[in-house]
């Protein structure tokens, strides 16, 4: 934490507000199901408190049983405890209310703890009713509390329909202005081959069994920026039975990676330019990655570069010689064998591919369209503490192109051991040189306004920030060439 000023002396001498991003409250299982209970029926109420057992129940086998049966770690002693204020905080939204101008905050998206990982309950019918409960008991603590929060709405994503169904709910009956969507949907593979995996994780964009786009028109139309707050604990290789730490460590980001690419290379930012898409808390540093490696594999990987390799274009005389020049004879009587072709067979497959180019949804032609189908419409929610956050602003991201971090300050998560620091922590950047002033803006407060406020200009009206987002959302914006100035 920075030791020169508090949250609220530094957020006094700044020209702008500041927006979190991705708050967290702890929702109080016992008394939130019960209100679950009341409003959405017994299943919602119990299927709730079912999907509560995931963590416990992991926490209360050995680590050879873990081990045994392939259960991650999970994290212990996450709630705040020495900071008793802290941990009341998280759990009573009023009091969050209360405390923001303390904690330098103007304005605060809150994203669910229980709620994190209801989208994945496996059971359809008890999934939407869980969820349907959890998005009404939600709108109702924050209800009254709209001018500097707004709290987030978790959607199914198992089928478009279900989706769609939970977007017009949350949005035209609960008022609901920020959706979170799960992704990284199971998908049983029942004829897998014996040794290789038996589910298959749905990101949407590409090989999917469904058409999203319906949804993503949905969105569009309902003004929503579908945000992914998805984590990719306990899979793959983040499963060790005895070390959660080893298990948490980049787990959002590569939940977020996985949908990102899949949306991008799927076409979905080529026939939505208007929608804006947020992946949160994994930080910006894999985002500048990310951008950087699908360039450079479009330039080996698109229709371009492909064609270069074509295995028609091999000189089977030209590599006849060469072998001969070096002196490999049993090389040159096995090309002979094979009519000049070092693999004619397998240099032919293609995987049976409709189109020689990984990038063909995409229709990319020129540097702008990398500004427009990737700088500009995604987001990337960044804790305040992570020290990449300054490579979002650095002109070392191809073209010099500024990447949309979010200041994300991730309280009422263990992250974060007292909520005085997030704050401090991110001007740290500014203190160190690494970010100025501008750059600083948009991390806190401009970037948030661009996600939210483009696809749904009223976001902020009533809101403690309203006047100055207006200002943000009326002028012009690029990231191209706000690396150019």
């Amino acid at each position: 934490m920075s030791a020169h000023a508090s949250p609220a002396e530094i957020r006094s001498r700044l020209n702008h507000p500041i927006i979190d991003a991705d708050g967290h409250w702890i929702e109080y299982t016992p008394v939130f199901a019960e209100r679950m209970r009341r409003v959405a029926g017994d299943k919602s109420a119990d299927g709730f408190l079912a999907a509560q057992r995931r963590i416990p129940d992991a926490l209360s086998l050995s680590i050879a049983e873990r081990a045994r049966r392939g259960i991650a770690m999970e994290g212990y002693w996450g709630r705040q405890s020495t900071n008793t204020r802290d941990r009341a905080t998280a759990m009573l939204p009023r009091m969050l209310y209360d405390r923001l101008d303390e904690l330098g905050i103007d304005f605060a998206v809150i994203y669910p703890t229980a709620g994190l990982g209801i989208h994945r309950i496996p059971d359809g019918e008890t999934r939407r009713a869980v969820i349907r409960g959890f998005n009404i008991v939600t709108a109702e603590y924050f209800r009254d509390l709209a001018d500097r929060m707004s709290p987030a709405a978790v959607i199914p994503m198992h089928t478009p329909d279900e989706a769609i169904a939970e977007l017009d709910f949350v949005t035209r009956e609960l008022g609901a202005k920020v959706c979170m969507c799960g992704s990284g949907i199971v998908r049983p593979l029942p004829n897998a081959d014996p040794g290789r995996p038996t589910v298959a994780f749905d990101q949407f964009g590409i090989d999917s069994a469904y058409d999203y786009d319906a949804v993503w028109q949905r969105c569009r139309e309902l003004k929503i920026a579908p945000t992914f707050h998805t984590g990719g604990r306990g899979f793959g290789l983040r499963n060790s039975p005895s070390n959660f730490t080893f298990n948490h460590i980049g787990h959002f980001a590569a939940a977020g990676h996985a949908v990102a690419k899949a949306l991008f290379l799927g076409g979905v930012t080529r026939r939505f330019p208007d929608l804006r898409f947020a992946f949160l808390e994994g930080g910006v540093g894999w985002a500048c990655q990310l951008f950087a490696d699908l360039i450079e594999h479009w330039e080996r990987r698109g229709a371009k570069g492909l064609a270069y390799m074509h295995p028609d274009k091999l000189d089977r005389s030209l590599l006849r010689r060469y072998v001969d020049q070096y002196g490999y004879r049993d090389i040159a009587a096995e090309l002979d064998r094979r009519d000049g072709w070092p693999s004619r067979e397998e240099d032919n497959l293609d995987g049976g591919v409709p189109v020689h180019d990984d990038y063909a949804a995409c229709n990319i032609t020129k540097k702008q369209d990398w500004i427009d189908l990737y700088a500009t419409p995604y987001y990337f929610g960044c804790e305040s503490d992570d020290r990449l956050n300054a490579v979002a602003f650095s002109k070392v991201n191809p073209f010099g192109a500024r990447i949309n971090a979010l200041f994300s300050s991730d309280i009422g998560h263990f992250d974060v051991p007292d909520m005085l620091m997030p704050v401090p922590e991110a001007y740290e950047l500014v203190e160190d040189g690494l970010l100025s002033e501008d750059d600083f803006r948009d991390f806190t407060f401009a970037n948030a306004v661009r996600l939210w406020g483009t696809q749904n200009p009223r976001f902020f009206e009533g809101t403690r920030v309203a006047k100055e987002a207006a200002a943000v959302l009326a002028a012009p914006y690029s990231p191209l060439q706000a690396a150019a100035e």
